[in-house]
């Protein structure tokens, strides 16, 4: 909040240096003095209440206030000092804390580790190694309005999940987030895999020293899904999805997990024929095949209804956090046509312009986990469904992605080939913006 941050911080100098009532004696009577202050106070809140969605405007004009020249002769700094701490409680109370709702500002000690000191992050997010030349992307820190995020305290978390298993569900995004995550914890004990599939797409993890595990489950689709793609992405078939049914490497998994994370949303877009009850039901974006088009919209919309009937109706309780759609930025075109992301530095409130895809999507996520909440309204089960809204705050963060930096740069020894390497304008360099999330998700689990 640049300088009405520093000066809301700051406590004015004291009046009483000057001799004992000196200061009341220059106004006139005590009661002229009380009703001017309760005026001004007053004038104040009104200018508070004008900003709802953020308290940064209100704290400029009311720094504006106190610290400019005043035509009400009468307030000596006795006045404004008690002003102030009446101002700081009015921000505390209509302007409670939302994790979600901030600004990043500057943060000059960079980020918890680097690609030297974690061994954990994927070679395509792996920025730094990768010869991205630009680190300003690694100082910048959340700030939520109303309150603090601290940063990820490894030691701490680490034992509070004694004995405690978390899983984490979901597509690549998510497994980007649990690149991030054991960064993160491995500045407290270095984990061992214990596990993984022929693909590293599903993967298990163990701090021995706490008896605490981490588990990635690929479930892209988060529902039953048949895939036809080779390991470069290219798909020889549409791929089939059953509307009816969870993907079972999730659900067989579900009941011994105490933590859950869960996300998607990305795949949805992709070409693919629907099924229900065994039989074909319509397509999105299905070429040359007679049938109807119902849309990723639809897809997705009955996926989480699925999804939280699961989790409503299931006997096993876990913590469930749903986070939701993770916001691309590529400009001048999409990922397969030349669209790219170069930007260096966070976008101000404002100027990011929402796509149709990012704004459909996560009004679904918000419709169908409220619809989950009320079903669980009046039961204890509902303060163990959270929703970790991370697409406002991410969405400032053109400058985090990977973008031509999948792999080591230059890409080719010919110069020319560089303008056809694809960005990335989708996944996040660790470190980078998505360690935040894990901060969010250390404050949410830590903080119940």
């Amino acid at each position: 909040m640049g300088s009405g941050q520093m000066w809301w911080s700051a406590s004015p100098p004291s009046p009483w240096g000057r001799g004992a009532g000196k200061g009341w004696a220059l106004g006139g009577p005590l009661a002229v003095k009380a009703v001017g202050f309760l005026l001004l106070a007053g004038l104040l809140f009104r200018v508070l209440c004008s900003f709802p969605s953020s308290p940064a405007p209100a704290l400029q004009i009311a720094q504006d206030v106190i610290s400019g020249p005043s035509d009400i002769h009468f307030l000596e700094m006795v006045y404004k000092s008690a002003l102030v701490a009446l101002l700081n409680a009015l921000i505390q109370s209509y302007f409670p804390c939302n994790l979600f709702n901030g600004e990043w500002i500057p943060n000059p000690s960079g980020p918890a580790y680097t690609n030297a000191s974690c061994r954990f992050i994927d070679g395509h997010q792996n920025c730094m190694m990768n010869g991205r030349p630009d680190k300003g992307y690694l100082h910048w820190k959340w700030k939520p309005y109303g309150c603090d995020l601290p940063p990820f305290d490894a030691v701490r978390f680490l034992d509070s999940m004694r004995n405690k298993a978390w899983g984490l569900i979901g597509d690549s995004i998510l497994r980007n987030q649990v690149q991030s995550l054991l960064c993160l914890l491995s500045k407290g004990e270095e984990p061992v895999d214990v596990y993984h599939d022929k693909e590293f797409k599903n993967r298990r993890w163990h701090f021995k020293s706490y008896n605490f595990t981490v588990s990635l489950i690929w479930a892209p689709f988060l529902i039953k899904s048949d895939v036809f793609e080779n390991e470069n992405g290219e798909s020889t078939s549409e791929i089939q999805l059953h509307l009816d049914t969870l993907d079972a490497s999730w659900t067989s998994q579900y009941e011994s997990f105490d933590y859950v994370i869960i996300s998607g949303g990305q795949w949805f877009l992709r070409t693919a024929v629907y099924w229900e009850n065994g039989a074909v039901v319509g397509c999105h974006y299905c070429q040359n095949k007679s049938l109807l088009e119902l849309g990723f919209e639809h897809l997705y919309r009955k996926t989480l209804q699925s999804v939280f009937n699961f989790i409503i109706s299931a006997k096993h309780k876990p913590v469930i956090f749903f986070r939701t759609w993770s916001p691309d930025h590529f400009e001048n075109g999409e990922w397969f046509n030349g669209g790219s992301c170069n930007r260096v530095t966070p976008y101000k409130k404002g100027e990011h312009r929402e796509g149709y895809n990012g704004r459909v999507m996560r009004e679904i996520e918000l419709k169908e986990f409220s619809k989950a909440a009320a079903a669980l309204r009046g039961s204890p089960d509902v303060e163990r469904l959270k929703l970790m809204d991370t697409y406002s705050l991410s969405s400032l963060r053109p400058d985090g992605h990977v973008g031509p930096y999948r792999t080591p740069y230059p890409f080719a020894k010919d110069s020319k080939n560089t303008a056809r390497v694809q960005n990335d304008c989708l996944h996040w360099c660790v470190p980078g913006p998505i360690d935040a999330w894990n901060n969010l998700v250390m404050k949410m689990a830590l903080d119940q």
